[in-house]
Formats: C-alpha cells, structure tokens, sequence
C-alpha cells in the first residue's frame, strides 16, 4: 500500500532530449521563424508600394504614350513637265539647301516653243500697228470728207439764195424763166453734190469703226499671244526643279537619262524640322492642353531623352478620317477607346536632328502639371 502510494505521487519522468541535427546546429525556435515571416511580408509589401508608387503615383501629372512616331512636313518633287532627265545634282540621302538646283530637264522643245510664241507675238503687234496706221489714214480721209461736205453745204446755200433772189425777180418780172430755172437747176445738182459727199463722209466713219473694232481684237491677239509667250516661258523654267525648303532627299526613284511625266514623284525632301505625332487615348486628354510640357524618348537612342512642348490636338480623332470611318449607328455597337493625334514639337533637338527620322518610333509624356520635387525621380 504504502509503495503503491508513493508511486502515484511521483512525477512523470522528462522527455529525453531531441538528438541534435546534422551539423550541429539547433532547429530555429518559433519566435525566430515568426520573425522571418514577418520580415518577407514586409519586404513584399514594400516591393508593391514601390511599384505601386513608380506606375501609378506618375499619372497624378502625366500621361504617356508609345504609339508615337515622328513625323516632318515631307515635300515630294515631281516634275511639271514632260521631258527627259539631262542631269540630276543629288543622290540619295543628300543634303540640299532652299533653292538648290535638283533635277535639269532636257530644255531644247521648251526653247523652241519661246521661239515660236515670240515669232507669233511679233506678228500680233505688227498686225496692230498696221491697223493703227490705216486708223489714222481712215482718219485724215474722215476729216477730207467732212471739209468737203462743209464746202458742198456752202455752195449749196449759195445756190438756195441766188433761187430765192431769181423767184422774187421772176414774180415781179424782172427775172426771166430761163434764169429760174438755172438756178433750180444749179440747187438741185449742188444738193446732189452734198448728199453724195454727206455719204461718202458715213462711209468712211464706218470704215473707221470698222478698223477700230480690228483694232481692239489685234490687241486682244496681242494679249493672247503674250500669254501663249508666258507660259512657254514657264514651261521653259519648270525644266529646272530647285528645292523649296531645305533639308535631306530620301526615296529617289529617278536617274539621269529617265523620260519623267508630269506629277510623277522623283524623290521626297524630309526637313530638317520634325515634330512628334502622339496618339493619345481619348480618356488621357482630360486635362492636356497646348504649351504643356513633353518629353520623348526615341526607340532607337534608349539614353536620349529629348525636351518637347505640346502643339496642337487634331479636330478629330484617328478613325474619323480613315478610309472607312466607323458606322456606329448601323448593326452592332462595341465602344472603343479612340485614340487622338497630337502633335508635338520639340523645343532644341540640337544635334539629334542629325540621327532621328521621320517614321521612328518614340514614347511621349506629356506633363499637365510639375511634379513635387521629391517626387521626380519617378519620371
């Protein structure tokens, strides 16, 4: 009895201890691995706020895009007329001021041509000079005309009054017949006289119009042919094709010795002024207006970061002026996000005009406000 109580009274004996692990080393405790969770929630929670901070803090002041290339004013050159290249003082890539001499045409048909309008413009104005001389001639025989109506009328008058004097005399008697009818006689034929000449003097004022009205069509032939003369002139000029702008000559398609029509592209001048073509989504353009500040970064130089400045915004967006604008009010309707073209240019590219070309692309950023200070080093 007294053994078997004793025995209930006594304590459990320990747990052996745990073998140690390989090396030596004791298995962490569960504060340690705690901490360890603790700091790997941690470490990732500041990895999201970090990234958290660099993609979305950003949008607070800015939008950016990289559907953005650039863009220049590119002239093409085609020719005017139709005529065979005589020499050609470019080639491709090269650089070429405002009003160099590009492309000379074979000249000689053009040149026959001034020949030939000159010839007929001659023979217009000898034509109207001819007609002016015979105006003046038309003139003088007017003035005959009219000096011997005036003495017909005088002779008539005279006529008229020795028939009034010899019908007084035949009334009272004193005057024979015979002499009456003289004087009759005489009236008669000096009003014959006067009717004549008065028909000769319109004839030769309507002779007179008459050559003033071909007077008036030599000069309008005159007129003609000093513009038939400008433009065989002009087409004398277009056989030299000079640059309207300077800049570098890209997509030549021409040589020397070619037969060129009018209108055909021989080759393109990019400028040396490029500006960016950015398409912005609809919804980023809230709050972008012109002057804004940008900046872009070609593709093509990771490590070139270029100053810009926000120009304009297209009237319209990308599909509105495509080949076949969108038809939302006919079948199905799905809303798309449209995208709007803006354009914008830089403020001194300096030497990276020398690299950059047109159809490169770029991502543009477009600040609508400045960021704080501590903040920049998000852009």
């Amino acid at each position: 009895m007294t053994d078997q109580t004793v025995l209930r009274g006594t304590s459990e004996p320990p747990a052996p201890p745990m073998p140690p692990v390989a090396g030596g080393k004791a298995p962490p405790s569960d504060d340690v691995r705690s901490s360890r969770r603790s700091l790997v929630t941690g470490a990732i929670l500041f990895l999201v706020a970090v990234v958290g901070l660099y993609f979305y803090v950003p949008g607070f002041w800015q939008v950016s895009t990289d559907d953005a290339y650039v863009n220049a004013h590119v002239v093409s050159i085609v020719p005017k007329v139709a005529a065979y290249v005589s020499k050609l003082h470019v080639n491709d890539n090269s650089k070429v001021a405002r009003d160099d001499l590009l492309v000379e045409l074979d000249p000689r048909d053009f040149a026959v041509a001034v020949d030939m309008a000159n010839a007929d413009l001659k023979s217009a104005e000898a034509n109207a000079s001819n007609i002016e001389a015979q105006i003046k001639e038309q003139q003088a025989i007017v003035t005959e005309s009219q000096s011997a109506l005036d003495g017909d009328q005088a002779v008539l008058d005279f006529a008229q009054q020795q028939l009034d004097r010899y019908k007084s005399l035949a009334t009272s008697g004193s005057g024979t017949v015979e002499r009456l009818q003289q004087a009759e006689s005489d009236v008669g034929q000096r009003r014959a006289t006067w009717q004549h000449d008065l028909a000769a003097l319109d004839a030769a004022r309507a002779h007179q119009a008459v050559l003033q009205t071909q007077l008036v069509q030599a000069k309008a032939t005159i007129e003609r042919q000093q513009a038939a003369l400008a433009q065989t002139q002009l087409n004398l000029s277009y056989t030299q094709i000079r640059a309207t702008q300077a800049g570098s000559v890209a997509n030549k398609t021409v040589e020397a010795g070619n037969y060129v029509q009018p209108g055909q592209t021989l080759f393109s001048i990019v400028p040396d002024m490029l500006y960016i073509t950015a398409n912005f989504k609809e919804t980023q353009l809230t709050d972008v207006r012109p002057n804004q500040r940008a900046t872009i970064r070609v593709d093509a130089f990771p490590g070139l970061r270029l100053d810009a400045h926000v120009d304009s915004l297209q009237r319209g967006t990308g599909s509105q002026f495509a080949l076949l604008p969108p038809e939302n009010a006919t079948g199905n309707f799905v809303k798309v996000v449209q995208r709007v073209p803006v354009k914008i240019t830089f403020d001194d590219p300096g030497e990276a005009l020398r690299w950059i070309s047109p159809g490169m692309s770029v991502e543009a950023k477009i600040y609508m406000v400045e960021p704080p200070r501590w903040l920049r080093f998000l852009d």
